[in-house]
């Protein structure tokens, strides 16, 4: 049972209707949905609705959330595959829910899903995407990485990339412990 109010738009003060309109009428909203953004109320899903209840925080993470989805230089596989390894150290049901959908729409495959949702490396053909996918499974495991595998993911993706993947696993990281802490299931799970 969530910890949280669902906040509906019309209980929403000033800042919080800005933060809400941004999230849901900005780029998420945009395009293919892979999941609902907001329920039948109105109500906002996933780690939408916590960014709600503290608005000036909220606010600064949703926008670097945007910035790793929408304006990075990461490849669609590289940050599905990034968010999912996240997401698989976290045990976050919801990332999941929210983000094989998108990884399989960027190619990513039914056993490299599995391989990744089990805490295995997935088979990955391009060493780019390799050297990315190890450099977020050591940096999950141990908050670090080698010098040897920093210097090849610089080496096969550049240095903006590895800048890009360990904001993105702090970005995620944070989103499955407030997942968790305020237990925020999937869509369709008991309020």
């Amino acid at each position: 049972m969530t910890r949280l109010p669902r906040l509906t738009p019309h209980e929403l003060d000033p800042a919080q209707r800005v933060l809400y309109d941004t999230i849901a009428g900005g780029p998420r909203a945009n395009g293919p949905q892979f999941f609902s953004l907001t329920d039948g109320e109105g109500r906002l899903n996933g780690p939408f609705n916590a960014m709600l209840h503290a608005p000036a925080v909220g606010s600064a993470l949703q926008e670097l959330g945007s910035a790793l989805r929408y304006r990075s230089t990461l490849s669609d596989r590289v940050r599905e595959t990034a968010v999912l390894i996240v997401a698989a150290h976290w045990d976050c049901a919801f990332e999941r829910y929210a983000h094989e959908p998108i990884g399989r729409a960027v190619g990513l495959c039914d056993a490299q899903l599995v391989a990744i949702r089990s805490g295995t490396a997935p088979e990955l053909s391009d060493p780019a995407e390799a050297a990315a996918a190890d450099l977020v499974t050591a940096l999950v495991a141990s908050g670090d990485v080698d010098d040897a595998l920093f210097g090849r993911a610089v080496s096969l993706n550049g240095m903006e990339a590895v800048v890009e993947l360990t904001t993105l696993v702090g970005y995620y990281a944070t989103l499955a412990l407030q997942l968790r802490v305020f237990r925020v299931g999937q869509p369709g799970d008991p309020a």
